[in-house]
């Protein structure tokens, strides 16, 4: 009688399918691939935005410079201005 038990318990394991809530698992999957592509994109604008901003301070600083050199403004205009580029600091 034990073994019949234990036979007819191992041939049905009671394995219905994956039920109504199998969509949940891919679901998360993407969700997490999501947020890991907004979170590298949010922190890379980020970081690209900074980069520009100071690139252009920069070029701004050069091209005053230039202007400088080239004896089109003097010296209290090229010290006025950059004391107003650097104030006003990265867009």
């Amino acid at each position: 009688m034990l073994t019949t038990i234990t036979t007819a318990i191992a041939a049905h394991d009671r394995w219905d399918g994956p039920g109504p809530w199998w969509p949940i698992f891919p679901f998360l999957w993407l969700l997490f691939i999501v947020a890991v592509f907004a979170t590298f994109g949010f922190f890379g604008r980020r970081r690209w935005g900074r980069y520009h901003a100071q690139s252009a301070q920069r070029a701004g600083e050069a091209r005053l410079a230039e202007r400088y050199a080239a004896g089109e403004i003097d010296e209290q205009e090229y010290e006025r201005r950059l004391t107003t580029l650097k104030r006003m600091g990265p867009a």
